[in-house]
């Protein structure tokens, strides 16, 4: 009898001890998850560490930025650094060749001699002259302008006429009673001179 309520005490102290050794692995377990969640928590960054770490990247991109609007300094060229060396550099831009102007035909043209007389009535105005071409071309459709005044050198009136003729190069040519308008009865003086003439 002793032995066998032995065993059987045995059994029941078994039967006490086996929800303590349950209740003790749970605990355990539960422990786990927050030893693993406090690791998780430790990896987060305090406000501190944000903070300073944000004020850094503020002041990198504030550099940067600087960097960016603050303007490069200019690039000095090798010449610009060695004048000399730029002084002896031979230039191989050629000068512009200069193109002289074109001389006008009037240049060798002129009026050697000239007079002129009333016609029709006296409202006429007859003007004989002698051309000189000192160009080496011919030249035509010449027109001159004629100026009429009074005896006392006032200005009455002016007349211009187109000569549709050709004079040839190195020559002289004269034209009589050449008619370039009507004019005032009171004109006494008259002056032609060259206004246009063309090439040939």
């Amino acid at each position: 009898m002793r032995i066998a309520g032995w065993s059987f005490g045995r059994s029941e102290v078994r039967l006490a001890v086996l929800p303590a050794i349950a209740i003790v692995g749970c605990g355990v377990w539960l422990m786990l998850p927050q030893a693993s969640d406090a690791e998780g928590h430790s990896t987060v960054t305090s406000p501190e560490v944000t903070s300073v770490t944000q004020d850094t990247s503020r002041n990198d991109d504030t550099a940067a930025t600087q960097a960016t609007l603050s303007p490069s300094p200019p690039a000095v060229s090798p010449d610009a650094a060695n004048p000399a060396a730029a002084a002896e550099a031979p230039l191989d831009i050629a000068p512009p060749e200069t193109v002289a102007p074109a001389r006008s035909p009037l240049d060798g043209l002129k009026i050697i001699s000239q007079s002129w007389r009333r016609g029709g009535l006296g409202s006429k105005a007859l003007v004989t002259f002698t051309l000189r071409n000192a160009n080496d071309y011919a030249v035509r459709d010449i027109e001159i302008a004629c100026t009429f005044t009074r005896r006392d050198g006032s200005h009455l009136t002016d007349r211009r006429r187109v000569i549709p003729d050709t004079v040839n190069m190195k020559s002289r040519k004269r034209y009589a009673g050449v008619l370039v308008g009507f004019v005032n009865v009171n004109a006494n003086k008259a002056k032609c001179s060259l206004v246009t003439a063309s090439r040939i």
